[in-house]
């Protein structure tokens, strides 16, 4: 019989999981490289072509919830990152960099898949060969990010019915 992991520690893996959506990443990175997503008909689905709409809906509406981005009302501007959100593209970044110089998940990764590995992957435990065994980048910057977003780890945001399609690849 194993012992029941530790609150914290699951609200955390928790967290990791909603961080680690690939619409989430997609959403956080296009604003974060492109600037905010205009109003005009057909720039949201045009940014992110290859999400389904129950994809993006579910990216929006999480992205809300953490408070990484806000829309604005009638602003030609809709979808623009927070503090939060910009400080999370950061994290996002330094995780793919992580694992693009270790070849991780494999050679030839998207952003996407780089960075859910260098999120979910625990500091070079056995069942992730070639991942670096001391504390990884993306780990700490994880860390300080919580540490200056807290209310992410107390927040439920797997209350999408998209959520189990959305944890799956999209990009």
């Amino acid at each position: 019989m194993t012992a029941a992991l530790p609150s914290s520690l699951l609200r955390e893996r928790r967290a990791i999981r909603t961080l680690s959506l690939p619409g989430l990443i997609r959403l956080v990175t296009e604003i974060d490289d492109n600037g905010p997503i205009s109003r005009q008909r057909g720039s949201l689905q045009g940014a992110f072509g290859d999400l389904t709409p129950g994809q993006l809906r579910h990216a929006i509406d999480t992205a809300r919830d953490l408070g990484l981005i806000h829309a604005r009302g009638h602003a030609l501007a809709r979808y623009q990152l927070t503090a939060g959100g910009k400080d999370l593209a950061e994290v996002y970044d330094t995780a793919a960099r992580w694992a693009r110089t270790r070849e991780l998940p494999s050679h030839n990764s998207d952003f996407v898949a780089r960075v859910q590995y260098a999120l979910q992957v625990r500091d070079g435990g056995p069942e992730h060969p070639g991942a670096a065994t001391e504390p990884s980048a993306p780990h700490e910057a994880l860390s300080e990010w919580f540490k200056a977003h807290p209310r992410v780890l107390h927040q439920d945001v797997a209350r999408s019915s998209h959520a189990a399609q959305e944890s799956g690849r999209a990009a």
